[in-house]
């Protein structure tokens, strides 16, 4: 049996520890249960994460949740020197990014996709949609700008930084960034990696098979 445990199903944050564990090729058991009462909150999962979010992760016996925690967790214990820089700067650069992305357009990219996509279309608040976009643009034009001389965050080769920044604006994919041509160009860079396929693969899977209610209680549990 694998000694990694990774809980979540793909349409949640869990996509970005599942795509993680799918670069550095990692054996895994994926346990994919659901948000709120259907899985989250259940008693058992409580005890892995008592705050009833997604995803969390098992490592032999050691329990982490927050995504990007993990995902940079894992890379750094099994992909140090490639994934993981070894520099001191480059791995400060990695949380930089890291923390920005979750501080700066995590949540802009969230709302704007429930209420441009996934939720039904009675359900959308087209406010709400403008609103997003305005909140993203200038960190977008941050991003844009940070590849005006290199193709990956760090530098030429891509690092556990793009993965946990491309993870988190990944809807964003369906969105005109006509804007900021450099980010839509390393985004799909990003996102046409095997791994990232893969792991896509399992989002859009769950996605189809998310009822509205489930995509409402998504709005609903987030405030979105």
């Amino acid at each position: 049996m694998s000694r990694l445990r990774i809980y979540g199903i793909a349409r949640t944050r869990a996509f970005r520890a599942l795509w993680v564990a799918k670069e550095i090729g990692l054996d895994y058991e994926h346990v994919p249960i659901e948000i709120g009462d259907a899985g989250a909150c259940k008693a058992e999962y409580l005890a892995v994460n008592p705050n009833g979010r997604l995803p969390a992760i098992e490592d032999d016996g050691f329990v982490l949740w927050e995504s990007l925690a993990i995902t940079l967790y894992l890379a750094k214990k099994h992909s140090s020197g490639r994934l993981y820089p070894l520099d001191l700067r480059d791995e400060a650069k990695c949380w930089q990014w890291s923390l920005w992305a979750l501080n700066e357009v995590d949540r802009g990219v969230n709302i704007w996709s429930l209420h441009a996509i996934r939720l039904p279309p009675a359900d959308r608040d087209p406010q709400k949609l403008a609103e997003a976009l305005k909140v993203i643009a200038k960190p977008f034009a941050v991003l844009d700008e940070a590849f005006a001389d290199r193709p990956y965050l760090l530098g030429n080769e891509f690092t556990v930084a793009d993965l946990n920044v491309a993870a988190v604006i990944s809807r964003a994919i369906d969105m005109d960034l006509s804007a900021t041509p450099r980010l839509a160009a390393w985004l799909g860079r990003c996102l046409e990696r095997p791994a990232a396929r893969e792991a896509l693969r399992l989002k859009a899977e769950s996605d189809a098979a998310s009822p509205p209610d489930a995509i409402r209680l998504i709005a609903r549990i987030n405030r979105l």
